[in-house]
């Protein structure tokens, strides 16, 4: 079985071919040992302070960056004294320290960040089809090595390459599509992307993760919107 660490090598060849030659492979991070949540956002940006080359410690998902964390402390999936540190300093100084404390309070509330795309970009611009796709087998390794209870994949390009069709998050909200990997099967969702243009959409991606974690994370859940293959 791989860990987490031995997929790095292939982030890395990646980059070299689809990302800023001048930055850093961002990989993931959280917690690895059945999360409740894996939450799966598109590719990061050169915002992430972690993907300066300069960089020595965690190469996790929203380094440096603030709004995300306004989606997780509406959740619950961050704690207070944290959330209000990320949002009181600017981001080009958080240190690889804060790093850590801020990645070991996602591992207590038992989640897990990644992209499709491990392809850092100095900015937001839009990657095709293609190049996510070129990531899908080794997203699905990550799947099947950390085996989450619930995968949560945010905006249309994202939930379309993984789930395999065509998907509109607008006309498939809380609705439940399972996936069949490696042998395991794995629960998915759609929301709304909350970040950049979406950002004006991060009150439903609240709403619905909330519906989410209400019906699939607690005792005597159940969920009839479904759809097996």
């Amino acid at each position: 079985m791989k860990q987490l660490k031995d997929l790095n090598i292939y982030y890395d060849k990646l980059q070299k071919k689809y990302g800023a030659k001048e930055l850093d492979s961002i990989y993931n991070g959280g917690c690895t040992d059945s999360p409740n949540i894996c939450f799966v956002f598109m590719n990061p940006t050169g915002r992430n302070i972690a993907s300066s080359k300069t960089w020595k410690g965690l190469k996790s998902p929203w380094i440096g960056t603030k709004n995300i964390w306004d989606l997780f402390v509406e959740l619950g999936l961050i704690d207070e004294k944290i959330y209000t540190k990320i949002k009181t300093i600017k981001g080009t100084e958080w240190t690889e320290e804060f790093a850590e404390e801020v990645y070991a309070d996602v591992i207590k509330h038992k989640y897990f960040i990644t992209n499709l795309g491990k392809c850092t970009q100095i900015d937001a611009r839009e990657l095709p089809d293609a190049v996510y796709k070129e990531y899908l087998h080794l997203l699905k390794q990550e799947f099947t090595i950390i085996k989450p209870k619930v995968i949560i994949l945010f905006g249309n390009q994202v939930s379309s390459i993984v789930l395999g069709e065509k998907i509109s998050v607008s006309q498939v909200r809380k609705k439940r599509f399972i996936r069949k990997i490696n042998g395991e099967e794995y629960k998915f969702y759609s929301v709304y992307y909350p970040i950049g243009n979406g950002r004006f959409n991060i009150d439903k991606s609240i709403e619905d993760i909330k519906w989410i974690i209400s019906h699939e994370l607690t005792k005597n859940s159940s969920n009839k919107k479904e759809v097996k293959i």
